[in-house]
């Protein structure tokens, strides 16, 4: 009995000659492929409430976006897994919300760096969450000192608002458009973080904003995400070539 073969699927074949290709993706390659001292770009983020509009994992996207069109800035720099769990505690009111805190957080990544710095030359945290601060100014400079060439880079938007308002909406909406729920987006608390920061850090952010929402997404687009998102990839690798640290280990430009 005669058997027809399938015709081949074009898309499988590409799907598959694309992940044989292992480019800049740490975790793609095989370790003789690995060049000598590379630089490897950890995108950091976390799982947090974003409002009733953002996912969770909104930090983390956004972390991953900049890395990834950062990382053909560096010749043969690796762009590593993200770690994706962070310092949170300040959104644990809301559902969601996974916080391993600033003690686990410092403790990940003086141990991943210390791992990493054994075959890497440099190693670059991309970080997407601004409750991760305390924990990469107490690890960063820890494991330069201990003669690591580590350094940490803020995904952050000069004169953006806090939270989920009209600065993460637009960049989500350039970097993961599905991910945004444009209808259900609602404004939080306005009034200037540093006026209302003592509530935040006694009561957390459902004391302050009971929508999660630290500004307002009004008047958020695509086109100003994509504005402002080109300007941060600019400033990463700006600030990744000329790899100048502050005592903090945080990259200036």
């Amino acid at each position: 009995m005669h058997r027809t073969e399938p015709a081949p699927d074009p898309g499988r074949a590409a799907y598959a000659a694309a992940m044989s290709y292992p480019g800049p993706y740490l975790g793609r390659v095989a370790w003789p492929e690995i060049p000598a001292g590379p630089l490897v770009v950890v995108p950091l983020g976390a799982v947090e409430q974003h409002g009733h509009h953002l996912p969770l994992s909104t930090d983390t996207s956004v972390a991953c976006a900049a890395a990834e069109a950062a990382i053909e800035a560096f010749p043969g720099a690796l762009l590593a897994p993200a770690l994706a769990y962070g310092a949170s505690g300040e959104h644990e009111g809301f559902p969601g919300t996974i916080s391993i805190g600033t003690e686990a957080l410092t403790a990940l990544l003086v141990e991943y760096g210390r791992s990493a710095a054994r075959w890497a030359g440099r190693l670059l945290l991309v970080n997407g969450h601004g409750g991760n601060f305390d924990a990469l100014r107490a690890a960063v400079p820890l494991l330069r000192s201990e003669g690591r060439d580590v350094a940490w880079f803020a995904c952050g938007v000069p004169g953006g608002d806090a939270h989920a308002g009209r600065t993460e909406t637009s960049l989500m909406l350039h970097v993961e458009p599905d991910g945004v729920r444009v209808g259900r987006a609602v404004a939080g608390v306005t009034t200037p973080i540093g006026r209302i920061l003592p509530q935040l850090r006694a009561e957390g952010v459902l004391g302050v904003s009971p929508t999660g929402v630290l500004g307002d997404p009004a008047g958020a687009s695509a086109d100003e995400g994509a504005a402002l998102f080109a300007d941060l990839v600019d400033r990463l690798v700006v600030a990744g070539r000329s790899w100048r640290v502050d005592p903090s280990g945080r990259l200036v430009g």
